[in-house]
């Protein structure tokens, strides 16, 4: 069986993640860089002198002329993630798109629409999915080794870059309602945000979530930029064991706690406390970016939905929609950056 030929990939979007995914897909044996693009002069010169081998455009649309280009990825500003999309897709275009897919999920939709309509992949940029830790637990969980999953926590916390034109549930929360809800396979019922604008009027540097699924599973998650700790943890609480995942951590980023409450030998109603083994299993050591990189490119060749696919992107910014309202109906003032209405 002879090898096939690369598939011709164009990035858009040169700013701080744009490089990182231009470095990948030069570097896959499966891909060529093709185009590297960005409106700025000095990222484009940039990128010239790191991908000697990619041509350079100013114009987006260089690249949607290109009749041998097969996919772009887009790491352009959130607010044109959307709109860029569908152009992309119009033009035939595979396309990969950084998290959020959209700023509403009006323009969610859209995008949706136009890769069925094109018949070409659309796939989210939700890296987390793709972290050998996050698919650790899921293989925990789908398991059942846990046993039936009680509820979830996560800490997304830093003393970070503040933003102006989006606050800490968009920010950050976008990764972690996407790992909630590849652990969970269901949406919420209910989903609840509190959070305050402290140094920024307006834009919310911290934010706490509530969400509960129809399971029964409930989720807590705690963003911020603006916290003493670095923190990128999840916790997952099962009937029958624990299990935590710590991306900060060197070594043991997993660690499965054989924990949990048995019912007494007598009965009666009268329950133990059961306290086991702690133990981390091992992990690749591989960088989850280029997992992601790789699964798009390979849900291309074979005409397969990526894991994190233009639906999975749209469900999380559904959520994403429903923690927003909630967070402005319990706010003290408007938010910026995301008025839906």
């Amino acid at each position: 069986m002879s090898a096939q030929a690369p598939l011709r990939i164009g990035v858009a979007g040169l700013g701080y993640w744009g490089p990182n995914l231009a470095r990948n897909f030069a570097v896959l044996t499966a891909s060529e860089l093709r185009w590297v693009c960005d409106g700025s002069e000095q990222a484009r010169t940039r990128a010239a002198v790191q991908f000697p081998g990619a041509r350079v455009a100013a114009d987006l649309q260089e690249l949607l002329d290109d009749p041998e280009l097969d996919a772009v990825a887009l790491a352009t500003p959130v607010p044109t993630h959307a709109e860029l999309a569908v152009r992309v897709l119009e033009a035939g275009k595979h396309c990969f798109v950084e998290k959020p897919l959209a700023q509403s999920v009006e323009d969610a939709q859209r995008a949706v629409a136009a890769a069925a309509d094109s018949g070409r992949q659309l796939m989210v940029g939700h890296l987390l999915e793709y972290h050998p830790g996050v698919r650790k637990l899921k293989e925990l969980k789908d398991s059942g080794e846990l046993g039936e999953i009680y509820y979830i926590y996560g800490n997304r916390l830093n003393l970070g870059k503040l933003r102006a034109d989006e606050n800490a549930l968009w920010s950050l929360g976008a990764h972690d309602v996407s790992v909630v809800l590849a652990l969970a396979g269901e949406e919420p019922t209910e989903a609840v945000a509190h959070g305050e604008s402290y140094v920024r009027s307006g834009v919310e540097d911290v934010v706490f979530c509530y969400l509960r699924f129809p399971s029964g599973l409930a989720a807590h998650l705690h963003l911020s930029w603006l916290d003493p700790h670095k923190e990128r943890r999840f916790t997952v609480v099962g009937a029958h064991k624990m299990a935590t995942f710590d991306d900060m951590a060197l070594e043991g980023k997993i660690t499965i706690y054989d924990k949990g409450f048995d019912e007494a030998p007598q009965g009666y109603g009268e329950w133990v406390t059961r306290s086991g083994d702690i133990y981390a299993p091992r992990l690749p050591s591989v960088e989850p970016l280029r997992l992601e990189c790789q699964e798009f490119l390979d849900c291309i060749r074979e005409a397969r939905p990526a894991r994190s696919d233009g639906m999975s992107g749209l469900r999380v910014v559904r959520v994403l929609e429903r923690l927003q309202e909630s967070l402005r109906a319990s706010g003290r003032g408007s938010t910026a950056g995301h008025d839906h209405g």
